[in-house]
Order: structure tokens, then sequence, then C-alpha cells
């Protein structure tokens, strides 16, 4: 499978990434051209014709994979732009997908997961907001009430990445529905509609003064959106447990996807410092460009087995035992994949901050995940707090 993965990314996807990306802009960028969408659409055809469909499905009726098997599979993903949407494996998607394959009644399933998982529609999940510091997710202050046979929603959210997608049909919300009571049974995760009346799309947010478009990071307010109590998921005061089953896979994926451009970033590397000459020498051999490649080397390695370990871990179903692996990785497949592509950057010169590369996407998009689904400050007091545990228990 990885072969045949490889072989439709490297031929069929990659060299299509440029005119895809080249396209936003022509009219309207919140909308498809009809050539991305002839893109997208054709290589999503190819790719479940070749089975190599919703691959991140690690349980029940996927594909059969391991997690570790998928994150071999995801690496390779992330050394195309569009590789993880063709094969359904991108993100948000995949958390949403798993939140309502393992959370959601079978009504909710048939509306929303069914179509997520043909690839037919997108999906966001609303849960940072601009007036709290979200990085403690305590401080989610979306108001969910209930009325009658229906919640009500008041409130911000910002970041939800994929929601400028034309397709985005649903949004998952993390909601506050209590105010009293133990802290981390105050909160709910809800499906509402992305058309329900109420809800406002303020603004595309900018990274480094780019909107990601069509894809985008979006800010919406909720003035009294009115959703059906049934679209709350496992009931009132569950919120946190969601969130956890949610957020382990799709931050591994995250890493997993990061290896990959630190590969692509150091091929890059390499390909230029043999291919350019200044000073009457190839780049390689000026400087200290050999210490860097054979550095890049050495840290996308420990950075694989790290992934490799945490993924082994969520094999093994103990989500608590994993839980500072996961952790772990989520600090340094970022960091590692950014010193990377910024090093790459570097041998480029001039060309590696321009649109001629992939480097400079690549690197907004990994320095942005250094703080997504949670900064690394976080990961390193749950990896040290579990360490600590180690010595207090005893």
């Amino acid at each position: 499978m990885r072969a045949a993965l490889r072989e439709m990314i490297a031929g069929r996807i990659a060299p299509l990434d440029a005119e895809f990306l080249a396209e936003v802009g022509k009219g309207d960028r919140w909308q498809f051209t009809p050539r991305q969408a002839e893109i997208l659409e054709t290589l999503k055809a190819e790719a479940r014709a070749a089975g190599l469909w919703n691959l991140w499905k690690t349980f029940g009726d996927g594909p059969g994979l391991s997690t570790v098997d998928y994150a071999y599979m995801a690496e390779d993903m992330g050394k195309s732009h569009l590789a993880a949407e063709v094969f359904n494996c991108n993100a948000p998607d995949t958390g949403n997908m798993e939140v309502l394959a393992r959370y959601a009644s079978p009504d909710l399933q048939a509306r929303w997961l069914v179509p997520l998982m043909e690839g037919r529609i997108r999906s966001a999940y609303l849960m940072t907001e601009p007036d709290v510091a979200s990085s403690d997710a305590t401080n989610i202050a979306m108001s969910c009430v209930r009325d009658g046979d229906s919640y009500v929603l008041n409130g911000e959210k910002w970041w939800a990445t994929g929601a400028g997608d034309p397709r985005c049909a649903v949004h998952i919300v993390m909601v506050r529905t209590a105010t009293e009571g133990p802290k981390h049974a105050r909160h709910s995760m809800i499906v509402v509609p992305a058309e329900t009346p109420g809800i406002a799309k303020l603004r595309a947010m900018e990274v480094y003064g780019h909107d990601d478009a069509p894809h985008g990071h979006m800010h919406f307010r909720y003035t009294d959106v009115r959703v059906p109590a049934e679209n709350l998921l496992l009931g009132e005061g569950r919120g946190f447990e969601i969130a956890q089953g949610r957020l382990g896979p799709g931050r591994i994926h995250h890493c997993m996807r990061a290896i990959g451009q630190a590969e692509k970033a150091l091929e890059l590397m390499c390909r230029r410092s043999l291919a350019r000459e200044a000073f009457g020498k190839p780049l390689a051999q000026l400087g200290a460009n050999f210490d860097q490649i054979a550095e890049a080397r050495m840290e996308i390695e420990q950075a694989r087995l790290l992934c490799l370990k945490a993924a082994w871990m969520m094999d093994r179903g103990d989500a608590r035992a994993a839980a500072p692996w996961i952790s772990a990785i989520k600090v340094v497949a970022p960091a590692v994949a950014l010193k990377v592509t910024d090093m790459a950057v570097q041998m480029h010169g001039a060309a590696g901050v321009s649109q001629d590369t992939p480097l400079a996407r690549q690197w907004t998009a990994l320095r942005t995940l250094r703080l997504a689904d949670g900064p690394d400050a976080v990961h390193r007091r749950q990896v040290a707090r579990a360490e600590l545990a180690r010595y207090r228990d005893g």
C-alpha cells in the first residue's frame, strides 16, 4: 500500500501542487476554480479506485492499518500540499470523522459522517476563542443553554481551520454548558450545521500575512444559534472526554506529516547545495553546510523514531500511557521540521522565501503548528508532569 501511495504522490499529486496553488485568486479566492475542482476530484477518484482512501481509520471498518502503519503513510502525504485531501486524510476532517464515528448517534452519522467519509463535504472544529487563553481549554466560554428541544449558542470562535472552504458543511463546537461544578465537566461538544441562522463569518485570519484561501482559518460570531438538542454529543459535561479522544490522533497525524515535510526540505536543500556554485565551489562545500545537512538528517531520524514510539503507544490501547508520548512528539516534530525547513530556505537564498519553492509556505505552516493543538509550553508541561509523577507515586 505504501509503495502505491508513494508512487501516486510522486507521479500524480505532487506535480500538480504548484498549478493548484497558482489558481487561487483567479476570481473569488474563497471558491474553487474549475481547474482546482478538476484536479482534486480526478485525483480523489484515482485514490479511491486504488483503495488508498480513509487510511487514517485505524479502528472499526478501516483499511486495517495500525497507527504505526499509518505514520509511514502520513509522512509521505506530508511531502505534497494536496496529498492528504486526495486520500481523504486531511485535517481537521480526520479528527472530526473520528469524533462522529466514536460518539455520534446513528442519525448524526448518516447526515454528516457518511458524506465526510465519502469526501463529498468538509468540516471545521471550533474550539479556540479570541477573548480567553484557549491553551487552557477550561477557559472556553461560548455559551450553550438548553431551551426546550434545542440548545442556544452565543459567543465567538476563531482559527476554525478549513471553515473557509465552500464545501465546509458542518462545525463541531466546544461549548460551555455549565458555570459551576468540576472544571472539566462544564463543557460539551455539539454538532452545528454550517448554514444554521445566526452564524456570522467575521473574517479570515491571516498566517504571516496569508489567508490560506480557499481553505482558510475563520473567525465566527454565533448569535442565538439554535441547534437541536440531539446534536449534543454524549451528553452535557462530556466535552473534555471527547476532546482527548479527538486531539490525540489529530496531534500525532500532524507530527507524521511534519516528518515528511522535513524530509522534503532536506531533499531540496541537498539538491540545491550540489547544483549551485559560489566562490568556485558547490554550496555543499561552503561554510557549515556539511554540518547542517548532517544535523538535519540526524534530527529527522530521531524525530521519526519518537513519532513511531508515540504511535506504538497508541496502538497498545492505553490512552493515558500514550498521552505524554504524543505531547513529546507534538513538541519535537514541528520544531525539527521547522529547523530543517529554515536551513533549506537559507540554502536557497532569496528563492527560499519566494513562491518559487514550497519552502516559504511550508515554513509558515510548521511555525503555526507549534501553536495549533496546544502550544509547545503546554505539551512540555504534560511531559514534565508525567515524568515527575513517577517519583511522586513512589
